[in-house]
């Protein structure tokens, strides 16, 4: 799989091949990262069900300061390590751990988070209720699922698409954050 655009355009990352896993083809990629806008400096990448880490390398080399993935499979672990050293990807983290259960244990807050969970899971529900105190105000998080989730406040749906039976969508994290704490707690 290539990485499209940033500092590591053009390089090639390797998948393993897994049945549950469906790396982010490069035309759905291309849209989010024109919705994103291209340039992420800065910014604090969630990769949560990161996989093929397509969506977090990706961010990495459009200039994102801290990019976490978190993946559970074993050998999508390995290959996650070998592509950060193959792209020399200093500012990628890699957790082995369970989605929820990161969520739960973090203590990061997050500019941009990408969701790619197996569709199987019908993970929104929870990762809905999971993620606020994991995110920066006026987050963005990327989903994929089989149909587009609705968008219920404090959610806000800013875009959505569908490519074959994956649909798409970014949202929009509104809520007032009572703490006053910046983003990086």
């Amino acid at each position: 799989m290539r990485i499209i655009a940033g500092s590591y355009r053009r390089r090639w990352i390797n998948v393993v091949a897994r049945p549950d896993l469906r790396p982010t083809p490069d035309r759905v990629r291309e849209t989010l990262f024109n919705w994103l806008g291209q340039d992420l400096t800065g910014l604090r990448c969630l990769d949560l069900y990161a996989g093929s880490g397509a969506l977090g390398f990706e961010a990495a080399s459009r200039g994102a300061a801290r990019v976490v993935l978190v993946e559970r499979d074993r050998a999508a672990l390995a290959q996650l390590a070998d592509n950060r050293a193959l792209l020399d990807a200093r500012q990628v983290e890699i957790v082995a751990e369970e989605a929820l259960r990161y969520l739960e244990r973090a203590r990061e807050r997050f500019d941009v988070v990408f969701l790619d969970p197996p569709f199987r899971q019908n993970a929104w529900p929870a990762l809905a209720a999971a993620l606020p105190p994991r995110l920066a105000p006026g987050a963005r998080i990327y989903l994929e699922a089989p149909r587009a989730v609705a968008a219920e406040t404090p959610w806000r749906e800013l875009r959505k698409a569908r490519a074959g039976g994956v649909s798409y969508q970014l949202l929009q994290w509104d809520a007032y954050d009572p703490s006053g704490l910046p983003g990086n707690v």
